[in-house]
């Protein structure tokens, strides 16, 4: 029986995509991508994200931001996995590139970036960091 990382396959969507320099992708919708996508779009890694409907189910789409040529993505990587979660309190959440990046957060507040859980002090399972 083969687990399937679905926080993993989305992050993965994502950053093929800026490799392969697309300028939108779809993938399915779920609570937890949608959320993770509007944190994305706040701080200014993607343009935008379109909820659409469809006969065989819900979908996201995502507008991908480049300047010059230059995707505002420099890479993404999943930090907690199915096979082993990793939690912080909110004064533990690790620093990305010395506050250049960004993590982001499941909370008992709801998914939010390392930045928002250190002013809320609350801790929760550290989802992915980007730069």
């Amino acid at each position: 029986m083969s687990v399937h990382d679905k926080i993993g396959d989305f992050l993965t969507v994502i950053r093929n995509a800026y490799s392969a320099e697309k300028e939108e992708s779809v993938v399915r919708h779920s609570k937890l991508n949608h959320s993770i996508a509007k944190i994305l779009k706040e701080e200014g890694y993607i343009n935008a994200v379109e909820e659409s409907s469809e006969k065989n189910g819900k979908f996201l789409k995502l507008s991908y931001k480049y300047k010059n040529g230059v995707s505002a993505l420099t890479d993404i990587q999943r930090y907690s996995k199915p096979g082993c979660r990793r939690y912080f309190k909110s004064d533990e959440i690790p620093s990305v590139l010395g506050g250049l990046g960004i993590s982001i957060l499941s909370t008992s507040k709801g998914v939010i970036s390392d930045k928002d859980a250190r002013k809320n002090k609350v801790g929760g399972e550290l989802i992915c960091t980007l730069w």
